[in-house]
Formats: structure tokens, C-alpha cells, sequence
């Protein structure tokens, strides 16, 4: 027998959590100012990079001594020129409870083969916060992507902490507030809650890492594109918009245009509500069905971003093959698309839920979730 459709779908059916869902006001048509064709160094190009810059700065509150530089390779490449130009003048401890937290661990480790204290959790899960030891350099997510979790706060962290922070807070930038002074190295990516352009990555760096970095040469060779100091100085033209490598100009003024929509909409509160009506849309859905559930186990814990679900209906036979045939329906209904569990994950549905995103796209997908797992419920019934 056939399960009726739903009667209404999203207007916008992107959900992915990256690259995300455009601004509601986005048009490629406005990016017509861009200066295309004209060199990054000329003063049109410094002009927009520094905008984008002192825009990030103004919107996200960041304090006015605190360095931000548009770097490559997306929140990744930042990740990583922190790590690598920052980590083994102390002890080191890494905090994972996600894919690319883990992915962090791997990289000091095994690459820069530190010997660094590990503590992991399961998806679903967190750390034991309280058990972080702030003599060491610590590493950790703000918010985990590909899990749903997030840290509630900054309270965890002491104001006289020795070793620094440096946090990986790229789906949590432009939707949670940020505590600048308990996070010495923040990075985020473009493609996330303000749905850039992929391929640039933003590293803000407090007075305490500016003085790390020159004070502190790693025992390893730094190649280019990580290299932050010259002459035991930072090179502070990185932090003015004279980025390493050739930006897109593009993707520049599709930033630009970003910011100008934050602003509108009341900046970084604005985003936070946006942002928090819709996880309200998918945790009331939650309680009304209970055949599904958040993968984030504590309300506290739970991301207003990469919201992550999962089936626990006993019926379900294969969880992988059950979340990916509930994942494809809507995604051939136009209803969803990009909503299956990252890789790494437990297999479910992950839906962004950040400020692009409207909340009236997500409370009209809800019904068409319930609408994918009868489906699939009663195909996996016929199967067998």
C-alpha cells in the first residue's frame, strides 16, 4: 500500500553540513563587483580581503589585539598551520569525540609524532572536560560536525591557563558564542554556517599565540604555505588581507555578501536565532516519534548546526542500509538533499541547521522523514 506524501516541502531543500545552504538573499548576480582579472595585491583586492576580515572581526565579536587571517585550504589548512607552527614547546593533550577530531590526533601523533595525550569519547558522547590538563597545549572541536556534539561553554577553561588553546570551531563560528578569551588559536571555514565558497580558511590567533610563535621554532620544517613567522617575527601582512596564496576574488566578495546579510538580520545573535529555531523544529519532531532519536546523548551537548539523528527503531534490520535508503528517498523527492550520516559516523541523518537555513525548510522536512522511514520500513518488510 502506498504511504501518502506529505503535503507541503521545503522551499530550499539543502541541508548539507558543507558546503551549506546560501544565504536566503544570495544571487549571483551581486557578485558582479567582484574584481575579477585583478591581482589580490592590487588595492581593490586588499580593499575586499581586509573587509572580509574586519566584517569576521565586527560580527563575531572578536577582540580588537586578536590577529585574523584568511589562510588556505579551509578550516583544514588552518587547522593544520596552528598545529604545525604552534605544537612541541609543551606537553600536548588532543580531545575527540568526532571524525575530525580524531583526524587531529592522528595528524600530531603519527605526522608530528608528538607525544601527546589522548582522550577520546563516542560519537554521541563527550570527554570528561574537567579532567583537561591546561599546563599542556590542548586540541580540541567547539563543535563536532559529523557528530552533534558540541562543548556547552568556555567555563572548563581557565582564564590562567599555561599551555594554549587551539580550537577547531568551524561549524560553530556566526552560530554559537564564542568565549575569545578562553581560546587562544580559532579556525573556521568559509563553506560553513554563513554557506561561502569552499577552499578558505580563516585562523585567529590571540596575543598569547602571536607570542608562541615568536618565541618558538618547531624541531620539523615548516614547507610554505604553513610558514606564519619570518625572522622570529609574524609576518603580519597575512593578517591584513596579503594572504600566502592567490585567493579566489570570487569567493571573496560571495563572503563579502555574507556579512552584509548577517549584519541585516541582527549579526551573530540574529544567526544564533535562526539557528536555534531550527534544531526547535527537529526536537519536537524527535519527542513526537520515538523511533528516532539525537545521536548527542546530552541536551547540553547537543549542536544548533550539524543536528545528527539516529533510527532505533527495533525493526530496522541494517542500520547503514536503513539510514541510506531513508537518505535516498528524500533525496529523489527533492525534499533533502545531503542528509545521510558522514562516513565515519554511526549511520542516521545529519541536517544543517545553521543560520542560512530556515526554519520553516526544516519543520516542512520533518513530515518527509517520517514519510522515508514508513517507506522503507515497509520495503524492508516485502524484502523479506
Amino acid at each position: 500500500m502506498a504511504i501518502e506524501q506529505p503535503a507541503s516541502r521545503p522551499a530550499n531543500p539543502r541541508f548539507s553540513s558543507g558546503p551549506c545552504a546560501k544565504p536566503p538573499v544570495f544571487d549571483v548576480a551581486k557578485l558582479a563587483g567582484a574584481p575579477l582579472g585583478r591581482s589580490h595585491r592590487a588595492a581593490v583586492g586588499k580593499e575586499r580581503l581586509k573587509a572580509a576580515i574586519e566584517g569576521t572581526r565586527e560580527i563575531l565579536g572578536i577582540p580588537a589585539d586578536y590577529k585574523i587571517g584568511i589562510v588556505p585550504a579551509s578550516d583544514t589548512g588552518a587547522v593544520e598551520m596552528a598545529m604545525w607552527n604552534l605544537l612541541g614547546a609543551r606537553g600536548v593533550e588532543m580531545l575527540a569525540w568526532e571524525s575530525f577530531g580524531a583526524g587531529w590526533v592522528t595528524d600530531v601523533v603519527k605526522q608530528l609524532k608528538l607525544d601527546a595525550t589522548v582522550k577520546t569519547a563516542d560519537y554521541g558522547q563527550i570527554v570528561d572536560l574537567g579532567t583537561v590538563d591546561f599546563s599542556n597545549d590542548v586540541v580540541f572541536t567547539w563543535n563536532g560536525t559529523t557528530s552533534g556534539v558540541r562543548v556547552p561553554n568556555g567555563n572548563w577553561i581557565p582564564a590562567d591557563r599555561e599551555g594554549l588553546t587551539i580550537c577547531d570551531a568551524t561549524s560553530a563560528a556566526f552560530a554559537q558564542r564564542l568565549p575569545w578569551d578562553k581560546l587562544d588559536v580559532t579556525t573556521f571555514s568559509w563553506q560553513k554556517v554563513l554557506g561561502g565558497e569552499a577552499a578558505h580558511g580563516m585562523l585567529i590567533l590571540s596575543p598569547r599565540a602571536v607570542e608562541r610563535l615568536e618565541s618558538y621554532t618547531p624541531a620539523w620544517p615548516l614547507p610554505k604555505i604553513f610558514r606564519l613567522t619570518k625572522g622570529g617575527k609574524l609576518i603580519d601582512g597575512i593578517f591584513q588581507g596579503a594572504t600566502i596564496n592567490t585567493p579566489s576574488m570570487l569567493a571573496v566578495e560571495d563572503y563579502l555578501l555574507a556579512l552584509d546579510w548577517a549584519r541585516s538580520i541582527g549579526g551573530l545573535e540574529g544567526l544564533r536565532e535562526r539557528a536555534y529555531a531550527s534544531l526547535a523544529a527537529v526536537q519536537s519532531f524527535v519527542q513526537d516519534n520515538p523511533w528516532i532519536a539525537f545521536l548527542a546523548e546530552q541536551p547540553e551537548n547537543r549542536s544548533n548546526t550539524s543536528v545528527c539523528l539516529k533510527f532505533t527503531d527495533p525493526r530496522i534490520q541494517d542500520g547503514a542500509a536503513f539510514a541510506k535508503a531513508v537518505a535516498k528517498r528524500l533525496e529523489g523527492e527533492g525534499v533533502a538533499y545531503d542528509i545521510g550520516a558522514y562516513r565515519d559516523a554511526p549511520p542516521g541523518l545529519r541536517i544543517w541547521c545553521g543560520g542560512t537555513v530556515e526554519a520553516t525548510d526544516v519543520a516542512a522536512l520533518m513530515p518527509w522523514i517520517k514519510w522515508a522511514f514508513e517507506a522503507a520500513i515497509a520495503a524492508q518488510t516485502e524484502a523479506a
